[in-house]
């Protein structure tokens, strides 16, 4: 699983007996588990190939030109 990380750690930070990645960068060859754990504490996103899904309809101003 690749990850972004969003939150800087302290100084002296490690992260899996590395060094505590800088905001920005993403990370692969974590175990799943570990890497999980990061997103869902919001504290990196997971980084994919494909690209984000469309967004669809409209926009509340547009929806109320009343």
């Amino acid at each position: 699983m690749k990850i972004r990380i969003l939150v800087g750690g302290p100084d002296g930070a490690v992260l899996h007996d590395r060094p505590w990645p800088a905001v920005g960068d993403v990370v692969d060859g974590l175990p799943t588990t570990v890497a999980a754990h990061l997103v869902a504490s919001e504290v990196a996103e997971e980084v994919t190939d494909r690209p984000p899904p469309a967004r669809r309809g409209k926009s509340r101003k547009e929806d109320g030109d009343g």
